[in-house]
Order: C-alpha cells, then sequence, then structure tokens
C-alpha cells in the first residue's frame, strides 16, 4: 500500500495532496464534504477582547461581517490559521499548536467569539457560526477508491462518514488528525494511526513514516 485518500473538502484536500505527492505517496483526493458560506450577523465589537478562529474557513467564508469584528485581535488555533487572519488583516494575540484548549490558555484571561463552523465542539465561549460543511454526493465505486490505500481524516464527522460508506473496513488503512477523530472512525480497520499533534503536516509525515519509513519534512503548520 502506497496510496492514500484524501477526504478533507476543497482547498485544503489539494494541499494535502500535494504533500503526499512530494513524498512519492500517490494521493486519491476525494472530498466527503464541501464547506460553504453561512449568513451571519457580526455582534457588537465592544462585547469581546478577541477572537478566537480554530480553521482558515471563518477567514475564507466569513464574508463581508468580518469587517465589523476587525479590531478585535485573533487567538489562533494554529499557524495557518493565523497566517490566514494575518493576510487578512488581523492582528494576531497568540498562536496555539493546532489545540484549542492550547490556544485559549496562551490567550490569557480574555472574552473571546469564536468564529466557528455549524458543526464543531464546543470551546467553552461565545461562538457564532460563519460556515458549514455539507455532505457530497458519494457513490460506491468512488467509496471502493480508497480500498488497498491508506485514508485521510481530518474531522469527526468524515470519520463518521467514512465508517458508515465502506463496505470492506479491512481493505482500507486509517490515519486521523487527533485520538478523537480516529476513536470516531470505530474499529475493523487494517490498521490505524493519529497525527502526532493535529496539524495537516504531522498527519502527513505520519502517513509517510508508516508508509515509506521515512517521516515527512516538518510538523509544525496546519
Amino acid at each position: 500500500m502506497i496510496g492514500a485518500a484524501v477526504l478533507r473538502p476543497a482547498p485544503g484536500g489539494a494541499r494535502t495532496a500535494a504533500r503526499l505527492a512530494v513524498l512519492g505517496i500517490d494521493p486519491l483526493v476525494l472530498p466527503l464534504f464541501a464547506v460553504v458560506p453561512l449568513a451571519w450577523t457580526p455582534p457588537d465589537p465592544a462585547g469581546y477582547d478577541a477572537l478566537l478562529l480554530t480553521s482558515v474557513n471563518a477567514i475564507r467564508h466569513g464574508g463581508a461581517g468580518l469587517e465589523r469584528l476587525r479590531a478585535l485581535p485573533v487567538i489562533a488555533v494554529g499557524e495557518a490559521t493565523a497566517a490566514a487572519a494575518r493576510a487578512a488583516g488581523f492582528a494576531i494575540r497568540c498562536t496555539g499548536r493546532g489545540d484549542v484548549a492550547d490556544a485559549l490558555a496562551a490567550a490569557g484571561p480574555c472574552r473571546p467569539l469564536h468564529l466557528a463552523g455549524r458543526e464543531r465542539r464546543d470551546a467553552g465561549v461565545d461562538a457564532i457560526a460563519v460556515y458549514a460543511s455539507e455532505p457530497l454526493p458519494i457513490a460506491l465505486d468512488m467509496v471502493r477508491g480508497c480500498e488497498d490505500r491508506v485514508a485521510l481524516l481530518h474531522s469527526v464527522r468524515a470519520a463518521t462518514r467514512l465508517a458508515a460508506l465502506v463496505p470492506d473496513r479491512a481493505r482500507v488503512a486509517v490515519a486521523a488528525l487527533s485520538s478523537a477523530v480516529l476513536a470516531a472512525a470505530g474499529q475493523g480497520w487494517r490498521w490505524t494511526t493519529a497525527a502526532s499533534v493535529p496539524t495537516d503536516a504531522a498527519l502527513v509525515a505520519r502517513v509517510a513514516e508508516r508508509l515509506t519509513g521515512r517521516r515527512g519534512p516538518g510538523i509544525s503548520t496546519a
């Protein structure tokens, strides 16, 4: 097995596929979801000290509502999210290492507003949904493309959906972004593994280590 199935939505899936290809791993891009913007109304920024961003999608799909919140500094879950926020004109208060609790701890006491996805884990702070991940239609023959490959899972929803779609788990290996994502995939896979830290680069590095015996370059970016 020297192939991988990238189930991440665009455009992130293309970046994951490129990382795999550099390492000699054949990527099959098979997104299970598409990320779409939601209509939302920004609250009064005076009620908050910062924005919590746990995905680049908040910036990519936030739309015109972001302008009203631009004075609030960003607590970014990882480097990629911080880079996107910075490019959009936001100041960065702090950057975590891929974990929400870590990012909030680094920020210190504050009143953050989480610009989030509709499907999300509760971060324990005020949140507003600015984007959603909608399921894409997937035919059985497309799912069979995952057979004899390692499927890369970036979210609990992707893990749950793959588990429901695959007819023969023994023919598919699973590499997950975190232990929580891996647990959502369930049992019975050919083999399973999880990234050392919850970033795309770390996940690709883990897959490369398992498939080729060498690590991918770097594990610090999301």
